[in-house]
């Protein structure tokens, strides 16, 4: 039998690329490289880019689907599958399709996700079969919250984001309120009015907790709702329905937990025009999780 034979189909369509959720985000220091340690909790949820792929046979990357502001040779995307195709030694390409659906700087890991789904899609389509350990790693020379993606469960984070440990979480629905307006990363990290020194946590302490949605707080939030104003008021608008509101990541997506369905969908359809809001569902698992 030939390593051909051995392939999958050269067409992998419908492949999700998941939002995550952080649940408090508490930022410890500061490396001298200037990245910044934090400790935090990944939820994943079924909000998602759909992503689809097919193999070539003459090593071209090539992104099919344009994507306004984001050149292809900048996405994460084409990154991503350069970066595989170096580390594995592979000959095949691919076209890559996005039906991009999670907002740019919504904190919700849009950009991440699709670069770890790159990653696992292709490492079957290409038939390269690297451990998860060594995706992660190329994931985490693309950004921090790539390596959550590939890990494929929820976790709690220290580093920057790289260190994860499984945890359980339990079953749940979100509002997620986008306020639709953009919130540069870079500008709330390198704000000085920046919290740098939250303590240390041990995960016994997260798992200890009776209400694991109001544990900590988003270092971040207080930066961001200073700087961005519709971000402070779709938080102060969806605390009337939830007081553990929070914003996630930097920014600008802010979210709430509810404990079903019908509840959650109430206060979605309450949400003033001028932002977008959505109910969506926790998972346990990334779909492609298997993939590695």
């Amino acid at each position: 039998m030939t390593a051909e034979t051995l392939l999958p189909p050269a067409d992998l369509r419908d492949c999700p690329a998941p939002a995550k959720l952080n649940l408090f985000l508490h930022v410890t220091g500061r490396r001298p490289d200037g990245y910044h340690t934090l400790q935090t909790v990944f939820q994943l949820v079924d909000w998602s880019d759909t992503l689809h792929f097919h193999r070539r046979d003459d090593g071209v990357i090539a992104r099919t689907t344009d994507i306004p502001g984001v050149p292809a040779d900048t996405d994460l995307v084409v990154r991503a599958a350069r970066a595989l195709q170096q580390a594995s030694g592979t000959q095949f390409g691919a076209d890559i399709a996005i039906d991009k659906q999670l907002p740019m700087g919504g904190g919700i890991g849009g950009g991440s996700s699709d670069a770890a789904t790159t990653l696992l899609a292709l490492n079957h389509l290409w038939g390269v079969r690297l451990p998860r350990a060594e995706l992660m790693r190329i994931g985490l020379s693309l950004g921090a919250d790539v390596p959550v993606f590939v890990f494929g469960q929820n976790a709690f984070a220290e580093g920057v984001g790289e260190e994860l440990t499984a945890v359980d979480l339990p079953s749940s629905w979100f509002v997620v309120i986008h306020p639709r307006q953009h919130v540069p990363t870079a500008a709330i990290f390198s704000d000085e009015r920046l919290t740098r020194d939250t303590p240390i946590s041990i995960i016994t302490d997260f798992a200890a907790c009776t209400n694991k949605f109001a544990f900590g707080r988003n270092d971040l939030q207080a930066i961001a709702t200073a700087k961005f104003g519709e971000v402070a008021r779709a938080l102060e608008w969806l605390r009337q329905y939830c007081p553990h509101a929070r914003m996630t990541g930097s920014g600008a997506c802010v979210f709430a937990r509810f404990d079903d369905q019908q509840t959650a969908q109430q206060v979605v359809e309450q949400v003033p025009s001028e932002w977008d809001g959505r109910c969506v569902s926790s998972l346990s698992h990334h779909p492609l999780a298997t993939f590695a």
